[in-house]
């Protein structure tokens, strides 16, 4: 009796919300979708032809998205014939297994366009076309599916869904950009409804949402068409909203949060912006805003003082004063995504050249570059360092290159 009574409060105590929040995520651009990981001992220089090349798998089909890495796998989405895949490789790169998740984006620029986040012993997905999913990291099988166009009356904008899934404690975030079902918390277990916020009203843009933790509330940060929106996580009420002044749509990067702080970056909205959010996350106040800092989707990272992003305009890199907004240097490098690891920028072009470069405050240096010769289509996918291994997606082709500094 005394151990059916242990393991029942053993249950309910692994049921609690502080419980479920503690476990590890691991998503879009890193554990906080930062763009920020955590590598160590990594070369500060490359070979003329780049870093070793360990192994490649080309069997991905089309899509943009990252991969997700844990101890043991390798899981990352693309599109065959139409249809989304979750695949999973091990880390070597031999394939294990794939799962049909539903119709993904062909209308243009085909292909899987978000990255899987993973809980526990779950796996988050979304297509082109709204399908949401969950499955068993084992195995592949499908939990439960919702379909955001037909079960939440979602509506499609001009590229396709883009949203990599936001996980709070035992809610999954989408949005399918309905006029009253703008943004849906599900339960992540089952799949069912737990809140529907009508924020805006407005189609979804191509944000994959941020999660800023604060002591009284945490709120989900992401853009619609026309707006910024920030809306409480645990009833989704929208706390408020920070207009885009630019006609288009594409508000693809991540906003950042930290010390009070947001900052975001959009190609066709109002640039680079810094906004201050009250204690309580109920109001923002504008900063500044820098018009000429035009990130479109490559991300950008924000270090001590520093800014570092991309220019869809100049096609070139930007440092940018975070306390004045004002540009502090550029260089010459073309377009693309940038992330940072062991006090480096990895900076890939969608001219398919990945370039490290070293932030100097102010001042960036570029020290190594070498050319992705390998795999197919455009190269935007977002990279990711893990344990000293540099991991590009180019096409059907994942990369996986050595930079661990072994002297």
């Amino acid at each position: 009796m005394r151990i059916f009574y242990l393991l029942t409060c053993l249950s309910l105590f692994l049921g609690l919300p502080g419980v479920l929040a503690s476990q590890e995520v691991l998503q879009w651009r890193g554990s906080d979708r930062s763009g920020m990981y955590n590598g160590t001992n990594l070369l500060k220089s490359w070979p003329e032809n780049g870093p070793a090349l360990l192994w490649e798998f080309d069997g991905l089909g089309n899509g943009y998205g990252s991969p997700v890495i844990t101890e043991k796998n390798i899981f990352i989405n693309g599109e065959i014939d139409t249809v989304n895949y979750l695949f999973a490789l091990d880390l070597s790169g031999k394939f294990l297994w794939k799962t049909k998740i539903g119709k993904e984006w062909t209308l243009n620029y085909p292909g899987d366009r978000s990255t899987p986040t993973i809980v526990g012993d779950r796996i988050y997905v979304s297509t082109g076309w709204g399908i949401v999913a969950c499955m068993d990291m084992q195995t592949g099988k499908t939990i439960w599916s919702v379909d955001m166009i037909n079960d939440l009356h979602g509506r499609i904008n001009t590229f396709g869904l883009a949203e990599s899934l936001l996980v709070d404690g035992d809610k999954v975030f989408c949005m399918p950009g309905g006029a009253d079902t703008n943004v849906v918390a599900l339960d992540r277990f089952s799949g069912k409804i737990i809140w529907i916020s009508k924020g805006l009203g407005q189609i979804p843009a191509y944000c994959s949402p941020l999660l800023v933790k604060l002591p009284s509330r945490n709120i989900m940060v992401t853009f619609t068409k026309h707006a910024l929106l920030g809306i409480d996580s645990r009833d989704g009420s929208l706390l408020w909203s920070h207009k885009q002044d630019g006609e288009g749509d594409v508000h693809v990067n991540t906003p950042f949060y930290e010390n009070g702080f947001l900052y975001y970056i959009t190609g066709d909205g109002n640039g680079s912006v810094k906004l201050k959010l009250s204690d309580d996350g109920t109001v923002i106040t504008e900063i500044w805003r820098n018009p000429a800092c035009d990130n479109t989707m490559g991300g950008f990272i924000k270090l001590n003082h520093y800014i570092y992003t991309a220019s869809y305009g100049n096609r070139c890199w930007y440092s940018q004063d975070a306390e004045s907004g004002k540009i502090s240097d550029s260089l010459k490098f073309d377009k693309g995504t940038t992330n940072y690891a062991d006090g480096m920028l990895y900076i890939y072009n969608e001219k398919g050249q990945i370039g490290l470069v070293k932030p100097e405050g102010p001042k960036m240096e570029l020290i190594s570059s070498f050319r992705i010769t390998r795999g197919t289509k455009a190269h935007y996918a977002h990279p990711v360092i893990n344990k000293g291994i540099l991991y590009v997606r180019h096409g059907k082709s994942l990369l996986a290159y050595d930079i661990f500094n072994k002297k």
